[in-house]
């Protein structure tokens, strides 16, 4: 799940690991926090992986929400989640940049990443 031959080479610090995953697993309240943050919000990994983490949450608080009066699925949706989270925040902080499918074609369009 690395990308790294579509992003420029960029040195990855200890620091800009942890922020990413921070990002992730502390998500939507941390990368609200660092696109605040003048000098982290300009750190391409950081910006990369504090994006992806907002938009993944957002969108999968909306299909959690959705789902919820099915049974309780958005319940699943919800663990599944924050699971799938856990190995997006790993993969970060192994100094991978993390691509989810059509999430990170969309946030690319988008040009906000």
């Amino acid at each position: 799940m690395s990308e790294e031959s579509a992003v420029p080479p960029v040195e990855i610090t200890e620091d800009d690991k942890l922020w990413a995953l921070l990002s992730w697993l502390l998500s939507p309240v941390v990368p609200v926090i660092v696109l605040l943050l003048e000098d982290k919000k300009d750190r391409p990994f950081i910006k990369y992986n504090a994006i992806q983490a907002l938009i993944l949450v957002v969108v999968g608080w909306v299909i959690s929400g959705v789902l919820t009066p099915v049974v309780g699925i958005g319940c699943f949706v919800g663990l599944g989640l924050f699971i799938y989270q856990i190995y997006l925040a790993v993969q970060a902080y192994g100094g991978n940049w993390v691509t989810i499918p059509v999430l990170t074609d969309f946030a690319k369009n988008q040009g906000w990443i």
